[in-house]
């Protein structure tokens, strides 16, 4: 018998550490190769962490919200050949509550694992699963409906004060790191924001005119942020200054455009996916990876590395009704862009027979950005570039 010293593995150039958020198996139980055995957290991704080797979990080095180093032992199994075909029949209940066996066999057929299972809010006696909720879930599932994740283990906690008038509901991991973020960025940048009106007109009857011809040729859902993130990555190579961070009395230029797509999630809280060197795809390039990091940000499936390394921010507002706003700045970074909602609004067109008044298409641009670096003029020419971009953008582009 030998002993196998689990560590915490590397998961992207930045991150250092991970917080430890529950484990998955108890000392003394069997593993199997592939097993997840604990999951984990670093900044705002949720992941998991399997089993290399088959055998026992002999000790959990490190309690829950603990915090690891990349490379620290966080776990020691013993292994030992007999385990590895002996003591792994297929898991059929679950310790933690009780699975009939008409919920066993669905789960079977239907290929949801022992740790799906316990995911899966049951509204039965002590919270098991009945046959309306497997069946619910599967339909969510087969259909990619986004859900909230349900946690049996790590429940909201909430006391209800004075019978009726208050709740306090404690916050959540992620709660606490925005807050936390939030309140440094306020105390290091000195936020300015400006405000920038621009016509999309062309783009709005561009997307109505070819969108459902390109789902169905592509299998995409074409949305306008590909064309904001272009129009902003145009905008950067004409002013990169605003590409920057800041380090003591130090500027450090980006030589590579990182942008993140703030977005948020079913349960409120908000994350940043990254598409790195945006400047190097076409539109459909980015049409692709921006569905593609919001889909899976939404399900709780990026990688650490996939928020990590932004050089500026977007924030679609427009998504639920905001005109334009203050965003704060996703440090370290100098800047942020907020889209806001596109109206239709009575306009002056300027031709060359006269002004004409007609209905145009019109979003706000609001600009944040770190005034101990960025003067206004750079700041405020920067969010105008955008708007000139969108205003120019190609209604002939084909895609």
């Amino acid at each position: 018998m030998s002993e196998y010293n689990l560590p915490l593995p590397a998961m992207g150039e930045s991150i250092a550490e991970a917080t430890i958020i529950r484990w998955l198996k108890k000392e003394g139980d069997f593993v199997k190769k592939e097993d997840l055995l604990v999951e984990i957290a670093t900044d705002k991704v949720n992941s998991e962490i399997s089993s290399p080797v088959n055998g026992i979990l002999k000790k959990k080095l490190f309690a829950p919200n603990e915090v690891a180093k990349v490379g620290n032992f966080i776990a020691i199994l013993e292994t030992e050949e007999k385990f590895s075909l002996e003591y792994f029949p297929i898991i059929e209940k679950s310790k933690k509550r009780f699975y009939s066996p008409l919920v066993r066999t669905i789960a079977k057929k239907e290929g949801i694992s022992f740790y799906e299972l316990e995911t899966i809010e049951g509204t039965g006696e002590k919270e098991r699963i009945t046959k309306k909720d497997i069946f619910k879930y599967i339909r969510i599932k087969k259909n990619n409906i986004v859900i909230p994740k349900y946690n049996r283990y790590n429940s909201i906690q909430s006391i209800n004060k004075n019978q009726k008038n208050e709740e306090i509901i404690e916050m959540d991991r992620m709660r606490r790191i925005t807050a936390e973020h939030m309140i440094k960025s306020k105390n290091i940048s000195a936020h300015v924001t400006s405000f920038v009106e621009a016509d999309v007109t062309n783009i709005v009857k561009w997307r109505e005119k070819i969108k459902d011809t390109f789902q169905k040729n592509t299998g995409e859902k074409l949305t306008l942020m590909s064309v904001f993130v272009e129009c902003v990555v145009k905008a950067i190579k004409d002013l990169p200054m605003i590409n920057i961070s800041v380090n003591g009395t130090s500027i450090i230029k980006k030589r590579n455009i990182h942008i993140g797509l703030a977005t948020a999630l079913p349960n409120g809280n908000l994350i940043v996916p990254v598409i790195k060197n945006a400047d190097s795809y076409n539109l459909i390039g980015l049409i692709k990876i921006i569905n593609d990091l919001i889909k899976r940000a939404k399900s709780n499936q990026l990688k650490p590395e996939e928020t990590q390394g932004g050089t500026y921010t977007i924030s679609n507002i427009g998504s639920f009704g905001n005109l334009f706003g203050t965003p704060i700045i996703h440090q370290p970074q100098v800047a942020i862009l907020a889209i806001g909602l596109i109206q239709k609004k009575l306009s002056i067109i300027e031709t060359p027979k006269g002004d004409l008044i007609g209905i145009r298409h019109k979003i706000y641009l609001s600009h944040s950005y770190d005034h101990r670096v960025i003067d206004g003029v750079l700041g405020g020419c920067f969010a105008k570039k955008v708007a000139l971009y969108l205003e120019k953008f190609n209604c002939y582009t084909k895609i």
